[in-house]
């Protein structure tokens, strides 16, 4: 009997890679409902091309992308998908926190005919699948695949990904949840939805955003509104309840408590005021 034994190397990790997390996984294909806008996101996405052609248009600039390409698109970079008609161009995305720098790629990282290596195929299949199915202990399978995926584009690429310090990461989650409060602070928010915007735990955001501004998401989110009501209260002839309404308070006087709170006086008292002055207090 001939027997060989492979003793592992317990140093020869990735330390930049530790912290890595997969948060989502999507799969795609162009359709002619394909609407490209260019957007950003929270974490790190990448790219795996696996049929079709098309583009990564990056800050409205175009990089061509064929079947087998992995583009990687760093946090906070503008982009968008852009399928060739005549070659429908399908893909799957990992979004990964913890990889927060693309090196000397300025936001994106191309690495061409990744995909087309038999052991990253297999992986990235395997991964879609345990996603797919969502059995008993995936989380981990996909986290571990994910992990494996990243060696895997160690050995061809070299350290292509880079990890920023943590407080810079919380710092921009923060502002992209403030931004989109700022945005859609007339829609019925709650801290689930805006974690789910962010793809962060949902305390982890709330202790973060608090750090950060000195006030909880929802507390953010009804000064917001309130400093927009202050506006309606003086320049119009609204009623509370259809003000509550428009500013996505549940209640007329859900409405009044929470100005109350903030200001110090009723809606009412408050529009007096502002009125008598001849002018917006806001």
């Amino acid at each position: 009997m001939s027997t060989q034994q492979y003793v592992l190397d317990r140093s020869g990790g990735v330390p930049a890679l530790d912290g890595a997390r997969l948060l989502y996984v999507t799969s795609a294909q162009y359709s002619a409902e394909w609407a490209s806008a260019e957007h950003t996101h929270t974490c790190a996405e990448l790219f795996f091309v696996t049929a079709g052609s098309g583009a990564m248009q990056i800050d409205q600039a175009p990089h061509p992308l064929a079947a087998g390409d992995m583009m990687a698109v760093s946090s906070a970079v503008p982009h968008t998908e852009v399928s060739a008609p005549e070659d429908p161009m399908e893909y799957v995305v990992l979004g990964v926190d913890g990889l927060e720098t693309l090196a000397g790629a300025d936001g994106f990282a191309l690495v061409p005919g990744f995909y087309h290596q038999r052991q990253v195929a297999q992986c990235l299949d395997m991964l879609l699948l345990e996603a797919q199915r969502a059995q008993t202990g995936y989380e981990a399978v996909c986290q571990d695949l994910m992990h494996v995926l990243l060696l895997l584009l160690v050995r061809h690429r070299g350290s292509i990904l880079q990890s920023a310090p943590r407080e810079q990461k919380a710092s921009r989650e923060c502002s992209l949840v403030r931004r989109y409060i700022d945005d859609h602070f007339k829609e019925n928010i709650t801290l689930d939805q805006l974690a789910t915007a962010a793809h962060l735990n949902k305390y982890y955001l709330a202790h973060a955003f608090q750090k950060e501004y000195g006030v909880s998401p929802i507390r953010y989110l009804t000064a917001r509104r309130i400093r927009e009501s202050k506006f309606l209260l003086a320049e119009t002839d609204h009623t509370l309840s259809h003000i509550a309404q428009v500013l996505g308070f549940s209640s007329a006087s859900y409405f009044s408590q929470c100005f109350r709170r903030v200001e110090g006086v009723s809606p009412k008292e408050y529009r007096q005021r502002s009125r008598n002055s001849g002018h917006s207090e806001v």
